[in-house]
């Protein structure tokens, strides 16, 4: 698959399908000591995200990322052939406003996207002109530095329903049996004002308990617990505002009958944070 042309047929293994860590802001290609904090805070993360693919059964044809940074009153694809960059963080060293990640992207890979999420009820379209935000361009270029994977922004739905993100997830699962890696791009701990604080510690703790048991729940009690995050022990203590847990829903949705896991987990910020995998 190329940035013009998609093969959407069924491939010989399944993938898995992710919810990863994408760090605070350019994290990975920085002095972290600059923001005050040890050098070393996100070294296991990006350790980790560098691995990611050698875990993978083949090399993906495309990407399907969901990225806490971008929300439409649809769920929205970029068809666009090479996307640019969004460079949605602000305070940081001059040098991470250079970064460029150049993967392509896929047209026909994301109007795929679009046509099984409107096959599933939903509303979806596309937009041309849509780039990599820093939940995709920062991750990724760990993920696949040499960029070669076509990658295809997906944006959440603003309503920010659990059960809808969900829904969205279980209408992208065939794409799974087509060699596409879906990759939900968020934190699982993202209470800004907590960060950096003992305010995080506990709560982050105690929500991080609850999310693993949430994801490595049979798929059916995975759905209905997912679907009220808010309710569990330090859930809003822990996502004062949930744009940053919904790719986890799109995730575990398009999961499907795979069973959960937990595949990494860290303290940062003396936050627990943690990655999930479907499959």
């Amino acid at each position: 698959m190329n940035a013009q042309t998609a093969d959407m047929t069924v491939s010989s293994t399944q993938m898995p399908t992710f919810f990863i860590p994408h760090g605070g802001g350019p994290c990975f290609f920085m002095d972290w000591s600059v923001m005050g904090g040890p050098a070393d805070t996100w070294d296991k993360t990006e350790a980790w995200l560098r691995a990611l693919v050698s875990t993978l059964p083949e090399k993906p044809k495309g990407i399907v990322v969901i990225s806490g940074h971008w929300e439409e009153s649809a769920f929205t694809a970029s068809t666009a052939v090479e996307p640019g960059m969004i460079y949605d963080y602000y305070g940081f060293p001059p040098h991470t406003y250079e970064l460029k990640y150049p993967a392509p992207g896929s047209p026909a890979l994301a109007e795929r996207v679009v046509e099984l999420l409107k096959g599933a009820g939903l509303p979806a379209r596309t937009d041309p002109a849509r780039g990599f935000d820093h939940g995709v361009f920062v991750p990724f270029l760990l993920v696949d530095p040499d960029a070669t994977i076509p990658v295809v922004p997906l944006s959440l739905k603003a309503d920010l329903d659990p059960a809808e993100h969900i829904a969205a997830g279980k209408a992208l699962e065939p794409l799974r049996e087509e060699g596409v890696l879906i990759v939900g791009s968020g934190m699982s701990y993202h209470n800004m004002r907590g960060f950096r604080t003992p305010a995080a510690t506990r709560p982050s703790a105690v929500f991080d308990q609850w999310l693993t048991g949430a994801v490595e729940a049979t798929p059916k009690e995975r759905e209905t617990l997912l679907s009220h995050w808010a309710e569990a022990p330090a859930g809003r203590q822990s996502h004062p505002r949930e744009e940053h847990l919904l790719p986890l829903m799109v995730a575990a949705g398009a999961g499907g009958a795979s069973a959960g896991h937990k595949v990494f987990g860290d303290n940062v910020m003396m936050a627990d944070i943690s990655a999930y995998r479907f499959g």
